[in-house]
């Protein structure tokens, strides 16, 4: 316990106190019977990427690919960041003061960790997008996905400011994408989209139109 609280741990111990805080409200969540989605709003703030186009927004949006953020829902890959940075900032200063005998300041260490931990968030995204498409005989590829009605669950999708959105295939399966529109329309969480075009790790979506659509979806 000395250990975990000495000043240079101090952000591990906490990323990892943070993950035990957020198990537990999903626990309680599940007791009372909120969706995930609602407690998602709640402790993630709106994902916006106010920069000119640039070329630093569409890096932003391979990284959360590459992290397979949309694919998998995003309080995973936030469990497992937490998880991976607490764990591993930890284990670097216990063997730092075994050898050494001396620990690095928590901030100069933490860059290090970042980069280290984000390779294990998507070795976890990867494993679980596989679970997240189910069985291979319901497996379905993302072309399909065009068409289909999708809920904005966090972020504000704009042109260059992709949002994550969430939409149950026909079997049953949920999928977690990453939308924007390619106009100057604006969807704000709980608002219904339409997929209309895949871009790589997001996808062109625009406000449906169709009420019969809309409720075969």
């Amino acid at each position: 316990m000395v250990f975990l609280l000495q000043d240079q741990n101090l952000l591990f111990t906490g990323a990892l106190v943070l993950m035990f805080m957020i198990a537990l409200l999903e626990g309680v969540m599940t007791l009372i019977g909120i969706g995930i989605s609602d407690l998602l709003d709640n402790l993630l703030p709106d994902f916006e990427v106010d920069v000119p186009d640039t070329g630093l927004s569409g890096g932003l949006t391979k990284l959360l690919g590459w992290l397979r953020f949309g694919e998998v829902p995003a309080l995973i890959l936030l469990v497992t960041f937490l998880v991976s940075f607490g764990a591993t900032g930890l284990i670097i200063q216990m063997l730092l003061e075994s050898i050494f005998g001396f620990l690095l300041p928590g901030g100069l260490l933490a860059l290090g960790v970042i980069f280290l931990a984000l390779p294990q968030v998507r070795f976890v995204g990867n494993i679980l997008r596989r679970f997240a498409i189910g069985d291979e005989s319901e497996a379905v590829g993302r072309d399909s996905f065009i068409g289909r009605i999708a809920i904005i669950t966090i972020g504000k999708a704009e042109a260059g400011s992709p949002a994550e959105a969430r939409f149950s295939d026909e079997y049953g399966t949920t999928h977690y994408v990453m939308v924007e529109p390619d106009t100057s329309e604006t969807f704000n969480q709980g608002e219904k989209v339409l997929l209309v075009e895949e871009l790589g790790a997001h996808f062109h979506v625009t406000r449906p139109t169709s009420q019969h659509l809309m409720e075969n979806n």
